[in-house]
């Protein structure tokens, strides 16, 4: 697999690389987690001429000098622009005293975005997101705007971020009735060590055709293979902002770390290359400080686990769901235990309950 090995963005004809590549440590000030512009022209121009074509952003990314870098490079670049897929986020007050600078108001949307076209120095957004819950805004406002902005030509394709499950059904079911522009993708923290999505967020994204673009695909660098029993990390700006790995995490990372040596490959490939492989359109969003950790992270392209190898991490790694997801999983037992086919076609035993089951 390569970077240009595209696929569609959820149920729509927007056609993405299989990892995309993240901003949010564009333009970060000296001593901080980011890098500096140069370095990120470099990350920038090796991921674009891997073939990449998804480049993710967000208005609140270093003050919004992380879209300023973006659009400086590619207005230096003429004609690259067309060929990516550009995608921020809005949500983050970047109008000091101005109550209605942020949030997912109507003149708040609209203000963001002039800014931010302004900073990416382009007229339009291949893709907007929503970065967070906006409580206090009615979800038809937020989504009304959207859908005017869509037909201004301003942005293309609409996605929510970090939202709750109950709130983005909301949202798209909203969208749907009111025939205004759906939700293609979801953008979610999602990894080996970060799995709760898969209770809530996960099977909606499945069942209404939506991508998956997780963010923080190796948690935090824990996944990277920096982070192994009793070796001193030397990132200590992380570790002392982050912490380090708990005993449960260890555990999974030892898996991942036994099969990267097996494969002769990075823990951070193996990583990405499970996300990549999960259920449905899942593209990882790839953070770099420097051009080796793309490259780095960029070998996950050439990884294929056998079934035996995510069958391990899958187990290693199982989440502790909330109510309800236990109860369905409590469902299938008993209709196994019933000799009902679960998997299969529908039994006579609890019809009702089967139904439900097989949707998970």
């Amino acid at each position: 697999m390569a970077l240009d090995h595209y696929v569609t963005l959820g149920r729509s004809g927007l056609r993405v690389s299989p990892f995309a590549l993240g901003a949010m440590t564009f333009g970060g000030d000296p001593g901080s987690a980011g890098c500096g512009v140069e370095e990120s022209e470099k990350i920038l121009a090796t991921y674009l001429d891997r073939g990449g074509n998804f480049v993710d952003t967000a208005n609140f990314y270093s003050n919004g000098h992380s879209e300023k870098i973006l659009g400086d490079w590619f207005a230096a670049h003429p004609g690259r622009r067309e060929r990516v897929v550009l995608a921020s986020k809005f949500f983050g007050n970047l109008f000091p005293g101005d109550p209605n600078g942020g949030g997912a108001g109507r003149s708040s949307i609209i203000a963001q975005l002039d800014e931010t076209l302004r900073r990416l120095r382009t007229d339009y957004l291949d893709l907007y997101w929503l970065h967070n819950w906006d409580k206090h805004t009615p979800v038809e406002e937020t989504l009304r705007t959207l859908d005017d902005l869509v037909g201004t030509g301003k942005i293309r394709y609409v996605g929510f971020s970090n939202t709750p499950a109950w709130f983005t059904a909301q949202a798209q079911a909203t969208a749907l009735l009111k025939g205004w522009t759906p939700l293609i993708a979801l953008q979610v923290e999602y990894s080996l060590l970060a799995r709760t999505v898969e209770g809530e967020l996960a099977p909606f994204a499945l069942d209404q055709g939506m991508a998956l673009v997780p963010w923080s695909p190796l948690k935090n660098g824990f996944l990277s293979g920096k982070y192994r029993r009793g070796a001193e990390v030397s990132d200590s700006a992380r570790t002392a902002y982050v912490g380090g790995p708990t005993e449960s995490e260890f555990a999974v990372i030892d898996t991942v770390t036994a099969i990267a040596d097996a494969l002769e490959t990075t823990p951070a490939a193996v990583s990405l290359a499970w996300l990549h492989a999960r259920q449905g359109t899942v593209v990882p969003i790839l953070g770099a400080r420097r051009v080796e950790h793309l490259e780095t992270n960029l070998a996950a392209l050439e990884v294929t686990l056998t079934p035996e190898h995510l069958r391990a991490l899958d187990e290693i790694s199982a989440p502790a769901l909330n109510y309800p997801a236990p109860m369905h999983g409590a469902q299938r037992a008993m209709l196994q235990f019933a000799g009902a086919t679960v998997d299969g076609q529908p039994s006579t035993v609890y019809p009702p309950l089967l139904q439900s089951a097989t949707r998970y």
